[in-house]
Parts: structure tokens; C-alpha cells; sequence
């Protein structure tokens, strides 16, 4: 009996101790300009210091990203494609959405800039220009945010460039880092997140070449994982996590991050 106890006694601690190791860790959905700018190198530690939790990033594209929280692959999810966002939520996968933070997009190309587009702050036309002169144009072709951003802007200015494919506009099926050595390579112009390009190191003859266009805001949210549709979601810790980083100090320390003195991402959540 005394021996059964003890065994009984034991099994519970392993369950108890199971559970506090589980709870010691949240996962995130993320796209990956978030971890291509090298943002969560430089927010999570201070979390994780102050917590005690450990943040796991998932890095993939917004669509992935979308999809895998939807399969119960993540406690929160933080992108950047708006009305997927809210999409989600409304199905019920998600249980609010809040922003985060913004900056933009801007079409990166070769300093030769053979489609003359270099100054403007007019992406749809340079899209339109780019397309009508069959000049080279590298995409990511991944269903990510910067993608679904591409696809809006490319159905602004009145072109498929799928029908294209292949020739003059060429899908890489991959990141935004791996989308740009690509589109170097080959001489292409490339729409890229500014943080991802700031932060990237090959940039060879590219340079920006066209910015401003109101058209290329970049606003990214972040969502908790609704418990109804996946029971195993970390509720309590993914919500402190959603709190710090849309409360004071987690929104100072985006504003304050920073390279070569440029700041990647200027924080605006609600308080």
C-alpha cells in the first residue's frame, strides 16, 4: 500500500512537473521580415528575463504562418496582412486582433534601373512601366504578406503578371532574404519590406527605387490563438506576452530598435 502511495505520489509530481515545463514556453506564428529584421533577437530575451518564458518563433510566410495557427500549431500569431487577419478572427481561430507596429514597403532594383522608375513614389505605375517593358521582376510567389501585398498592387495597376511567369516575372516560391539574392542575381527589380532590407547584407548594385506611395503602408498585428477551436493554447501566458509587447514597454523597446541608425519599426498600439 505504502509502495503505491509513493508511486502514486510520484506520478503526480512528473504531471505537475510536466505541466510547469510546458507552460515555461509559448509558440509564435511569425512572418519573417519580424525575424529577418532581427527584431526578436532583440526583444525576446528582455521578455524572457522578465518572465521566466521562452518565446519559440515559427518564421514563415503570413499565409503559412495563418494556416499553421490554424491547425493548432502556435499560442500567437503575429503577421502582417490585415484583412487575413481579421479573417481569421472572424472564423473563430483567433480571439482579437491588436496592432503592433507599421513601416513599408519599397521596391528595391539594380542601380542601372533599366525600366527608368528610379525617384518615383508611384509603385503602381512603375508596376505598370515594369510590366509593359518586360523588365525583370523576382517575386516571392509564397502566399506571404509581402506577396499578398504585390498581388494587390499588381491588380491596381491593371496587370496578371502570372501570365507572365517564367519570362519576365519570375516566382521564387521563397523568402524575403532568399527572394532578394534571387532578384540581385538576375538583375530584378524586387518588392521588399524596408526593415528586411535595411537589416540585409548582399545588397550589391541594388539600391531603393521607389518609396513614399501612400500604397505601401505595412502594418502588422498580432492575434492569441482562440482556446475554443484548439484546446491546447497556452491562454494565460500567450496573452501576457500580446500584453507586454502592445503595452509601454514592449512598444518602447520597437521604436528603439534600431540599424546602421535607422529605426525598422515605429510601434502603434492602442493603450
Amino acid at each position: 500500500m505504502k509502495m503505491a502511495i509513493l508511486c502514486t505520489a510520484s506520478l503526480a509530481l512528473s504531471l505537475m512537473a510536466s505541466a510547469s515545463l510546458a507552460s515555461d514556453f509559448i509558440i509564435v506564428q511569425s512572418t519573417t521580415s519580424t525575424k529577418n529584421s532581427g527584431l526578436y533577437e532583440y526583444l525576446l530575451p528582455v521578455y524572457q528575463k522578465q518572465t521566466g518564458t521562452q518565446v519559440r518563433v515559427v518564421a514563415v510566410g503570413t499565409g503559412q504562418a495563418i494556416r499553421n495557427a490554424k491547425n493548432c500549431d502556435g499560442d500567437v500569431l503575429w503577421v502582417h496582412a490585415k484583412s487575413a487577419e481579421q479573417s481569421f478572427v472572424a472564423d473563430g481561430y483567433g480571439v482579437s486582433r491588436h496592432d503592433v507596429m507599421y513601416n513599408d514597403f519599397i521596391l528595391v532594383g539594380p542601380a542601372s534601373d533599366p525600366a527608368a522608375l528610379k525617384g518615383g513614389n508611384n509603385i503602381v505605375a512603375a508596376l505598370k512601366t515594369i510590366a509593359d517593358k518586360r523588365v525583370r521582376f523576382a517575386s516571392r510567389g509564397d502566399d506571404s504578406g509581402t506577396h499578398k501585398k504585390e498581388l494587390e498592387l499588381w491588380s491596381q495597376s491593371n496587370v496578371d503578371p502570372s501570365e507572365s511567369s517564367g519570362q519576365w516575372y519570375s516566382e521564387t516560391g521563397s523568402g524575403m532574404g532568399a527572394t532578394l539574392n534571387v532578384g540581385i542575381g538576375m538583375n530584378a527589380y524586387v518588392l521588399t519590406d524596408r526593415a528586411t532590407w535595411i537589416k540585409f547584407g548582399n545588397k550589391a548594385a541594388h539600391t531603393i527605387i521607389v518609396e513614399g506611395d501612400d500604397r505601401m503602408f505595412n502594418q502588422y498585428g498580432i492575434i492569441l490563438v482562440d482556446g475554443n477551436n484548439c484546446p491546447h493554447v497556452k491562454l494565460e501566458a500567450g496573452q501576457q506576452f500580446i500584453d507586454w509587447v502592445t503595452g509601454e514597454e514592449g512598444q518602447e523597446l520597437i521604436g528603439s530598435y534600431k540599424v546602421d541608425e535607422q529605426q525598422l519599426f515605429f510601434p502603434n498600439a492602442e493603450h
